[in-house]
């Protein structure tokens, strides 16, 4: 009996054995006391491996943190998200304004004038301020300077697609604008021509026709025709302008400095089509980037685009190792063709060279990235000398090496939480993400075109039971596209309800109707496809498994596949070959969204890979980003909400709560002039990041007595 048992557990015994030898990994006080450097590097997991260390085409949230730490941009947020200077030291905001003179319109009391009148006339309503129109007076404030442009005739060529498909049409215009009024602004005034009719006359803008002042050598419709006259000769025109003053002596990691050649280049090279930049839409509105000195860019804008400050916190490229003659040679070199070589295909992206605090080492696919700090970085070299990110997609290794001290860091899963902010051997930190987990549809397969289905998918899930049980309530409900922490979310939208009869019905109405064998089918063709994600995030198979159970209890018949990130990202979502997705977005809080929702933006390496398509989202996506009154941007982004919560592109599931757990003997120190150190607790900023510091963090041999005060 007792030889049986024993062979019985022996095999158990012996998994155990190879178990302890799999996760066994020496602990903290055994590494540092044979190895003083293992205190100067910090080391953390990620589930999936980057796969562009280049800011302007990687996409993925591995990616972005390596960037993050190798590149730098000119502003980031300080830690109570205002603007803070980075590479550049200061800026300044203004905005040059036009309008052409309406030779046909009559002024109220002054009847029709010429240009040179006209500006000497505003010139005079400035000093002889209107006390009844504070608006009018409030944008005559702040014009610093008024100017005329003499009228001119030019040509200018567009291309314009073919009825019947093929190769654009170039045609050429010849332009006769009239004279135009030139006005300078210190700040951007977006009322400005609104408030300028008040003195003009309510008509003096809308009655202008462009269309007047052009000819072409084809036939144009009336539509192509009102499209280029807004093109080429608008009535007015706002040119929001941002001028960087940047720091002398940033260099990049090979030790070139950087100047606004480079804030140029980067700009350019997001912009460049052969290098398919996800951001290409963000920068687009850009008119002009201009380098004015070595440390000084001057960027023009189009039309007034509110997020215009924000989006240079992209990190900035060297273009001494990517412009067209380092690309030329690395193609020569490679033996490939020069003239479709691009930043995408360079070996650049693997071996980044950037101005942040920490610069390339190695890269190992799939297992580890590591970076040495930087000891040329403008504000001073981090704490650290090396960051170790090591790829490790199973949880439970990554728990397993945490709790071993290879680790530094732990993101905890939803069931430890209650068990591990309350470990007293850690500090712990928490907060709600900025960002949403969701079921998104390819709108351009069927039967995802029909709002109706993908309503009915949506109350086919009981959401609530994942948060409960998946989540361990870790979670939130969350029912549209914006942050849910700003006040652009609209919190009276209600969730989709959990009904799975309501759901039949919905799809009844489709067309879709259960048969003898209670399967959904329409015109005798089943109702099936594939739900996908990405390896390495248990949540998000938990919540594939639940949605494909939830749909195979109204008859729908759901295959499942599970993906290793970099083919599950370059294969099935940037060539859009998938049915339906689990994914999540990381949020800035902005309220721009057009990169994931506006309809142009549903190419392939696009972020509206759902193919979302609607002129009314478009419409207000538009006019959110030219919005600068900020009660009003909530307006329509309360607008944008409800459309989308009411078409259901994508069933929005929940906005997660987050806890990470560092070790007691991380700090912060710091130095003051007189040389003496002082080490205090790693403190969050007020939306929770708790790694604002980082560049300051020190591991100690012990913990201070203050990591135990509380």
């Amino acid at each position: 009996m007792t030889v049986k048992r024993f062979f019985i557990f022996a095999p158990i015994l012996l998994i155990i054995v190879l178990l302890q030898s799999y996760f066994w990994e020496p602990t903290y006080e055994e590494q540092t006391k044979g190895n003083p450097a293992r205190l100067t590097e910090y080391i953390t997991g990620s589930i999936g491996d980057a796969s562009l260390l280049n800011p302007v085409i990687a996409s993925d949230s591995a990616s972005g943190d390596i960037n993050g730490l190798v590149f730098e941009g000119l502003i980031d947020y300080n830690k109570d998200l205002r603007f803070r200077g980075r590479v550049a030291k200061s800026w300044e905001i203004s905005e040059q304004a036009f309008f052409y003179v309406n030779p046909s319109a009559r002024i109220p009391e002054w009847g029709i004038v010429d240009a040179a009148s006209l500006a000497t006339r505003i010139k005079h309503a400035q000093k002889s301020p209107i006390p009844s129109d504070p608006n009018l007076t409030a944008s005559l404030k702040r014009i610093t300077n008024i100017s005329v442009i003499p009228p001119r005739t030019y040509t200018v060529e567009k291309s314009i697609k073919k009825s019947g498909g093929g190769q654009p049409k170039t045609i050429r215009f010849q332009v006769t604008a009239p004279a135009r009024i030139k006005l300078v602004l210190n700040q951007v005034d977006q009322h400005l021509f609104q408030n300028l009719a008040h003195l003009l006359g309510k008509n003096y803008f809308e009655s202008f026709r462009g269309r007047n002042y052009l000819t072409c050598d084809a036939r144009l419709t009336a539509k192509q025709w009102a499209a280029f006259a807004k093109e080429l000769i608008p009535a007015t025109e706002h040119n929001p302008i941002l001028l960087f003053h940047l720091r002398p002596g940033v260099k990049f990691q090979d030790g070139y400095p950087v100047s606004a050649e480079d804030v140029k280049f980067t700009y350019e090279a997001i912009m460049n089509p052969k290098n398919l930049s996800p951001l290409l839409s963000v920068y687009e509105p850009v008119k002009t980037i201009e380098v004015i000195d070595p440390l000084t860019v001057k960027i023009v804008y189009k039309r007034l685009y509110s997020p215009a400050l924000s989006t240079w916190g992209i990190g900035i490229l060297p273009k001494h190792l990517l412009d067209s003659q380092a690309l030329k040679k690395e193609a020569a070199a490679l033996g490939k063709d020069q003239k479709t070589f691009s930043i995408r295909q360079s070996a650049f992206n693997r071996h980044p060279v950037g101005c942040g605090p920490f610069k390339f080492q190695t890269w190992k696919s799939d297992q580890y990235i590591i970076l040495d700090r930087f000891h040329d970085y403008w504000e001073g070299p981090p704490n650290y000398h090396q960051y170790v990110y090591r790829i490790i997609p199973d949880p439970l290794t990554q728990e397993m090496e945490f709790y071993a001290g290879t680790l530094d860091s732990y993101n905890v899963e939803p069931h430890q939480v209650m068990r591990l902010e309350k470990d007293p051997r850690f500090q712990h930190f928490s907060g709600t993400s900025f960002g949403y987990t969701y079921i998104g549809y390819n709108e351009r397969r069927k039967p995802f075109d029909d709002p109706r289905v993908r309503r009915a998918l949506g109350m086919a899930i009981d959401i609530n039971k994942i948060i409960k049980y998946v989540l361990y309530g870790q979670g939130e409900r969350i029912t549209g596209p914006f942050v849910k922490q700003t006040d652009y979310y609209d919190h009276k939208i209600k969730p989709l309800p959990y009904d799975p009869q309501g759901a039949l019905k919905l799809l009844a109405a489709a067309g879709w109707k259960r048969n003898k064998s209670g399967r959904l089918e329409k015109n005798g063709r089943p109702l099936e496809f594939t739900l996908i994600t990405n390896n390495g995030n248990e949540l998000r198979k938990a919540v594939l498994a639940i949605a494909q159970d939830a749909w195979k209890q109204i008859g729908i018949d759901i295959h499942t596949d599970i993906l290793e990130w970099s083919v599950f990202i370059q294969e099935r979502i940037n060539k859009l070959d998938f049915d339906a997705v689990v994914l999540g977005w990381g949020m800035d809080i902005q309220p721009d969204l057009f990169q994931i929702w506006h309809s142009s933006q549903t190419h392939p390496y696009q972020l509206n890979f759902v193919g979302f398509k609607n002129k009314r989202a478009d419409e207000l996506i538009i006019k959110i980003r030219q919005e600068y009154n900020h009660a009003r941007q909530v307006e329509l982004c309360h607008k944008l909400h409800a459309l989308i919560a009411d078409l259901q592109p994508y069933t929005f599931l929940y906005v997660s709560k987050w806890t990470a757990v560092l070790d007691k003997r991380i700090v912060i120190k710091t130095v003051d002039a007189s040389g003496a150190v002082q080490y205090k607790k790693i403190t969050p900023t007020k939306t929770g990041n708790y790694r604002y510091y980082f560049n300051q963090w020190v591991k100690l041999p012990q913990a201070p007595q203050f990591m135990d005060k509380g």
